[in-house]
């Protein structure tokens, strides 16, 4: 019935209208940048006799601005054709054959076909991490990894159902828009870091010709600081609750939403991947949370996604669950995403009847 998708799929699609406002925030970001380069520049060389920092960086930026969204739009497509092979680089990954791995590509082949999707690259990382993520742009690019410590501590089902999520962030555009995004938040951090490395090498004259140019230096590096750390929060915010959507499709491609929770909670604080970069870190299935809990982190706590799939996919805790997160209580709110879902969403599935019943 088509009241029984509208939790899911108007999910989806909202948080693609988000995602968008997103990634225009962040070539905002990059303008701001800018600006604040340009100003922190002009304030230590100096502007024409007459005019003030400020005002020549302003009418400067609009000339330039043309520019600064071509070049941005030129390493945006720069990272989409090399972004597979660059974090296969720098997270150790190596792609393997269908005759290395047989029963892995028969799982993601078959959940591909109930779909209709095209079958992505399969690659693996020797790590005992418990860990994976999805890659690429297009259907050329698309490849799911996993660690060899996942691969060797879950069962078929569970990793049937890792595979799974990862898959729902790919029909969901969640990978292409997180690629952007790592791309863009990059251009800013490279910027911030060489400036603010190179901070105390700038002086400020007392040349009368230069007048403003001490407060235009302090704008800029505060404008840059600021752009610097809105970049990582929309970064941040672009995965964080994507996580419920691919948990939802997840089941809804494996029918099985208890695997899923045996999933989350073997790998729950061992999914760290060694000399793995945070914005791969940030891609993965599961990214443990710092001493901050969760306020910061790109992903909700384990806590919270079995809660949702507790309460709205039928899911069940396993008699003796692993270690993992805190003993969850079925009281406790939901997240937003997961509560629509159980009104609505096509993995809602009703609970074993009591015994007897």
């Amino acid at each position: 019935m088509p009241g029984e998708a509208f939790g899911l799929y108007t999910h989806q699609r909202n948080n693609r209208i988000r995602s968008v406002a997103l990634i225009v925030g962040l070539f905002l970001m990059v303008y701001l940048t800018v600006w604040g380069v340009m100003l922190v520049g002009y304030g230590y060389i100096g502007v024409p006799r007459g005019r003030t920092v400020l005002s020549f960086v302003n009418q400067r930026f609009w000339s330039w601005l043309p520019f600064v969204t071509l070049g941005t739009a030129a390493w945006v497509l720069i990272g989409f054709k090399v972004n597979v092979g660059l974090i296969e680089a720098v997270s150790g990954a190596e792609g393997v054959t269908r005759e290395a791995q047989p029963k892995l590509y028969r799982m993601l082949e078959n959940l591909c076909i109930s779909r209709g999707m095209v079958t992505p690259k399969l690659a693996i990382i020797q790590s005992d991490a418990l860990n994976a993520f999805a890659s690429g742009v297009n259907d050329k690019q698309f490849t799911v990894t996993l660690t060899t410590g996942l691969i060797e501590q879950l069962n078929d089902a569970e990793i049937e159902a890792v595979i799974a999520h990862e898959l729902t962030h790919i029909r969901n555009g969640d990978v292409r828009l997180m690629v952007i995004a790592v791309v863009i938040a990059g251009i800013i951090s490279f910027v911030g870091e060489v400036l603010f490395r190179n901070l105390g090498r700038v002086r400020i004259s007392s040349d009368g010709d230069k007048k403003g140019s001490g407060v235009a230096i302090i704008l800029g590096f505060a404008v840059i600081a600021v752009a610097w750390l809105l970049a990582v929060l929309i970064r941040l915010s672009l995965s964080r609750a994507r996580e419920y959507l691919a948990d939802a499709g997840a089941v809804e491609l494996t029918k099985n939403p208890d695997a899923m929770i045996s999933a989350l909670l073997k790998i729950s604080g061992r999914a760290d991947i060694d000399n793995v970069p945070s914005g791969v870190m940030d891609m993965c299935f599961e990214n443990d949370p710092d001493d901050f809990a969760d306020l910061f982190s790109t992903h909700p706590s384990v806590t919270k996604r079995v809660q949702a799939l507790v309460q709205t996919a039928g899911g069940r805790l396993p008699p003796q669950a692993p270690p993992g997160p805190p003993k969850i209580s079925e009281r406790q709110p939901l997240p937003e995403i997961a509560q629509t879902s159980a009104t609505h969403g096509p993995w809602s599935r009703p609970t074993a009847p009591p015994p007897g019943s």
